[in-house]
């Protein structure tokens, strides 16, 4: 990862038109994870723990990682679309994953851990399964979010809430967990290969324990609906300088992280 922002004031209205194609889009991701992750499951239930050695999800190329809360899954649908058709931007979107947590996890604790009368599950059976599972989830998001160029979090009152004014928090564990892990990642430079460049064309709300995070969201450069669009006028200028100057084609999270001044270790690969 290169670089990890903080999205604030993301407005469903400029999104209207690309809900239905953020929708389409979402669905076909979502399956190739559960085709993923149900690799990991044997035939007789249990987990391959030696796969977790290998990569996640090697077929899905992301540009961005989108962290969200589950309330917000249909406006970032919309706001992945818009990426897509603005930018030619791949978005990989978070809850493909953990949205899946309880889908894999019900086919575990089904074989394994019910009681003998087959309608309740064992307790400290399906506290093993349980943080299993979450351990690959959150080791598979971690991957993911390594292997992006940018992270965005979209910063929402269904992610975070705000106490006197200052403190940011978070009741979502998957939330806290994706800042925490965009703290701890590796910030790379921004290398891009030749080959990369010239092919460019263009939680839900339960009832249970209310815990809350601390949301340190300070390593993450802010981002306003106002730099969406000053990205996309500066990419449109971009696009029209490069082929006026008969350079290869500009890439497009260049122009973001130009209007926020962060180009100063780009280098690429000859």
């Amino acid at each position: 990862m290169f670089v990890g922002f903080n999205l604030q004031g993301l407005d469903d209205k400029i999104l209207s038109v690309y809900k239905g194609a953020g929708e389409a889009n979402f669905n076909i991701q979502k399956k190739q994870v559960q085709k993923k992750l149900d690799c990991f499951v044997l035939d007789d239930g249990s987990l391959d723990g030696s796969a977790l050695q290998d990569d996640w999800f090697p077929e899905i190329k992301a540009d961005i990682f989108l962290s969200h809360s589950h309330g917000d899954r249909k406006l970032i649908m919309a706001f992945a679309a818009m990426l897509e058709d603005k930018f030619g931007l791949t978005s990989f979107i978070d809850s493909c994953v953990w949205g899946y947590a309880d889908e894999l996890l019900k086919k575990i604790d089904d074989k394994y851990c019910k009681n003998e009368t087959g309608d309740t599950y064992n307790y400290n059976q399906r506290n093993f399964s349980t943080s299993h599972v979450h351990m690959m989830l959150s080791s598979a998001l971690t991957k993911m979010m390594d292997k992006a160029e940018c992270l965005i979090f979209v910063n929402t009152p269904n992610s975070i809430t705000t106490r006197d004014a200052v403190e940011d928090k978070t009741k979502s564990p998957w939330i806290y967990n994706e800042i925490v892990i965009s703290q701890m990642l590796r910030k790379k430079k921004l290398v891009r290969s030749e080959e990369i460049k010239k092919s460019r064309e263009f939680e839900a709300s339960r009832n249970k324990l209310n815990i809350v995070y601390d949301a340190d969201l300070d390593h993450l450069t802010p981002l306003s609906t106002d730099d969406l669009l000053d990205w996309e006028k500066k990419y449109s200028e971009n696009r029209i300088l490069f082929a006026f100057r008969n350079q290869p084609n500009h890439y497009p999270l260049d122009s973001l992280y130009e209007i926020k001044d962060l180009l100063k270790f780009k280098t690429y690969h000859k």
